[in-house]
């Protein structure tokens, strides 16, 4: 990404209806997982640090960032994280560390060895440890907004557990996400590639109203998802843990 990028994220991302909403997911999902008091918490692919506030009421927060911008864009956000420049799967620096939990929040479509990422995901895992990944979901999506994203894949189902299980974790749940916006996603999609168009339809922060309801819709899976799993939706959650 560009440096101009990660400062629009960082503006964008506390506020942007997509972010609020996973936000919320995930606190529910890291709610319902019986965490220790003071978790050792690792965040890969962290951005400009929007997940910090969200994962310190967990525990302890270490993060890993490999764009300068980026990093210095999130020490601006106050409490204390722990940062360090590295890129996955190996350039990580973090030594002999292991985590209570890792998570890899639509970092993983961007990285090229995606399968040696799992497995140091794997590795950097404590024992009884879990990792919770989110991705974009179905390859037939892929479109102008994934090359604006830099995503160099978009996942199936059975294809992300396949993965999964072979880097040696056990997949505990497996669940789309963002399921009430799938239609809509299919139709600007489609639109985006009959017109031919570099600039995906609905980039981009929308109208107050839109923005706020477009949240609440993401947002209230918040109550479904830790307990059941979604059978369809615009990305995946994967909550996993080392295989015994």
């Amino acid at each position: 990404m560009e440096t101009d990028a990660y400062h629009d994220m960082s503006a964008v991302e506390a506020v942007h209806w997509w972010f609020v909403g996973r936000r919320r997911v995930l606190a529910a999902v890291l709610a319902r997982l019986g965490l220790p008091p003071d978790a050792a918490i690792l965040e890969l692919g962290s951005g400009t640090g929007g997940n910090f506030a969200l994962l310190r009421r967990f525990g302890r927060v270490t993060a890993v960032e490999m764009n300068a911008t980026a990093r210095a864009l999130a020490a601006t956000r106050g409490g204390e994280v722990t940062q360090y420049a590295g890129m996955l799967p190996d350039d990580l620096r973090l030594g002999d560390q292991r985590f209570d939990v890792v998570g890899l929040f639509d970092v993983l479509e961007h990285v090229s060895d995606d399968a040696g990422t799992l497995k140091r995901v794997r590795a950097l895992l404590k024992p009884g440890g879990v990792a919770l990944i989110t991705v974009p979901a179905y390859r037939a999506l892929f479109g102008p907004h994934d090359v604006f994203l830099h995503h160099q894949r978009r996942y199936e189902a059975a294809e992300l557990r396949a993965k999964l299980t072979q880097a040696g974790l056990r997949v505990e749940r497996l669940s789309f996400i963002n399921a009430a916006l799938l239609p809509v996603a299919w139709v600007l999609r489609g639109l985006d590639k009959a017109l031919g168009r570099k600039q995906a339809i609905g980039v981009g922060l929308p109208s107050p109203l839109v923005n706020a309801l477009l949240g609440w819709v993401f947002g209230a899976e918040a109550a479904l998802v830790p307990y059941v799993s979604l059978p369809f939706g615009l990305s995946l959650l994967a909550v996993v843990r080392a295989q015994d």
